[in-house]
């Protein structure tokens, strides 16, 4: 099925973002025909290029990192445009409304047209402002959204004080808060998994489940963005967004119906349910960890204040974990441990649904543990973990696995995380998009981690290549368990 015909603005045209990420997803829908042939692009920043300098530089970035056809790769960049724009000045938007005019009228897109700020975060409250002083926040002539990157907010306060601006400008239904990780096939399919098979509905429960691990684990350190992250830390950089939308989505009640307002109601919900971090909680459920030099995967690392752009007295945390709860009734008093952090010994972020043992053991003092893993990156796919005879005399039991990985799908069209997400965003549908409440019941849960980070809060040391920090392990020991410690790829015994 196609997108209505429209005009993709994207700010911050020269950045990282839209070639790495942007552009090639926009190609990739074309290219499978999700775009249809009446769209456009306009790239718009402060760099002074032209409409044939930018296909340029985004036609050798498509044919570095893609797999791309002349052909196709012409017909697409064809496609492409840019205005040269002072973000950061309203009266030079009025260069893009003659511009929109001749794109809407060459391509017949009927006004239709959606932003996305791929721009430093301090833009995000001047570029709405900046367009409505133009007239094209308005939708009588088509209509008009607004793509926001994370992060939205810096705190529980900016993120309202953003709210506001943006709201000034543009309506609820306008705005598109985009987090990646929801884009993902198998964080979508967590949600089919769930509420198309009766069988796991009576089981999703306190009854039945022990406690839930979510790990999003990173290999790479902070690269060349550490004055960016030094800024932000793991609680923000993950935690905040990805992670808690991930647990939402693991707690959430099945919606009355799939459409975007019954799932978002049921993720606030979740993100409302979570029950108030105390200063008991920060001190002892919460593990803040930075990695020191080590080994990854062979290499040796330099230590995160030897990262460039990070100063050499940093506080900044790059790991934490944390033990909380959902206070409802079909969660209450089961712990969600959610752990984050980089240069850890693998890539990998996966849901594990660790289910109560048996009330007697019967054949064996060590049964195996029931265990559903999901896998969202890398290598997604699904594994069950249950116990089944070992063979040979007894009744000694072992741990079989039951396992679904996408690769193994002959022919499948699987979208990458953004083009999903622009797909949908082009189609006026917000499901994977985090809504207002949502967000700022976020930013309300976290308030005492980042109260507890400036006010001195401990970070423990962890060696680069290990799962982190002792104290992490302590952590989650203390109700007799322990982390998982994945592999990259689903099919190997882990």
């Amino acid at each position: 099925m196609q997108t209505e015909n429209s005009c993709i603005v994207i700010f911050g045209a020269s950045g990282d973002l839209t070639h790495r990420k942007l552009i090639p997803a926009l190609y990739n829908l074309f290219k499978i025909g999700r775009l249809g042939e009446n769209f456009s692009v306009l790239g718009v920043a402060r760099s002074e290029l032209n409409d044939e300098t930018f296909r340029t530089k985004m036609r050798e970035a498509l044919i570095k990192n893609e797999d791309t056809t002349p052909e196709t790769l012409d017909e697409f960049c064809h496609h492409l445009y840019y205005q040269a724009v002072n973000t950061a000045d309203a009266d030079d938007y009025g260069k893009l409304v003659p511009r929109l005019d001749e794109l809407h009228d060459k391509y017949q897109t009927c006004g239709n047209t959606l932003y996305y700020m791929s721009t430093p975060p301090s833009l995000y409250g001047v570029i709405p402002e900046c367009l409505a002083a133009h007239g094209l926040n308005t939708e009588e002539y088509g209509w008009k959204r607004i793509i926001v990157e994370k992060p939205f907010g810096y705190d529980e306060k900016t993120a309202q004080v953003l709210d506001v601006q943006i709201h000034r400008f543009f309506e609820e239904h306008q705005i598109y808060r985009i987090d990646h990780y929801l884009g993902k096939e198998t964080v979508q399919n967590l949600l089919v998994l769930r509420f198309s098979n009766g069988w796991f509905e009576p089981l999703w429960n306190r009854n039945f489940i022990d406690y839930v691990e979510i790990t999003g684990a990173e290999s790479i350190g902070v690269e060349e963005r550490g004055g960016y992250y030094d800024g932000s830390g793991a609680m923000r950089d993950m935690f905040q967004n990805h992670l808690l939308q991930v647990l939402a989505m693991v707690a959430m009640e099945p919606p009355a119906i799939i459409n975007a307002d019954s799932m978002r109601d049921e993720v606030a919900k979740v993100m409302h349910c979570l029950r108030p971090l105390t200063q008991e909680d920060v001190e002892h459920n919460l593990v803040l960890g930075q990695y020191s030099a080590g080994e990854v995967n062979g290499n040796i690392v330099k230590g995160y204040l030897e990262e460039k752009g990070v100063p050499a007295d940093s506080h900044t945390e790059t790991y934490m974990a944390l033990r909380c709860e959902i206070e409802n009734w079909r969660w209450a008093g089961v712990p969600f441990y959610v752990r984050t952090g980089k240069r850890l010994p693998a890539r990998v972020t996966e849901i594990v649904i660790h289910f109560k043992t048996t009330p007697h053991p019967v054949f064996s003092q060590n049964a195996p543990e029931n265990k559903l893993i999901i896998r969202i990156q890398p290598d997604e796919g699904i594994s069950m973990r249950f116990g089944l005879k070992k063979p040979g005399a007894g009744f000694e039991a072992k741990e079989v696995s039951m396992d679904f990985r996408y690769a193994d799908l002959a022919g499948a069209q699987v979208l990458t995380a953004y083009e999903r997400l622009l797909l949908d965003a082009m189609k006026g549908d917000a499901t994977l998009f985090a809504r207002t409440d949502a967000v700022h019941a976020a930013w309300k849960f976290v308030q005492p981690i980042l109260d507890y980070k400036a006010n001195g809060g401990r970070i423990h040391e962890y060696e680069a290549g290990t799962w982190g920090p002792v104290a992490a392990d302590k952590l989650i020991a203390r109700q007799g368990k322990v982390w998982r410690k994945p592999s990259g790829l689903m099919k190997k015994k882990v």
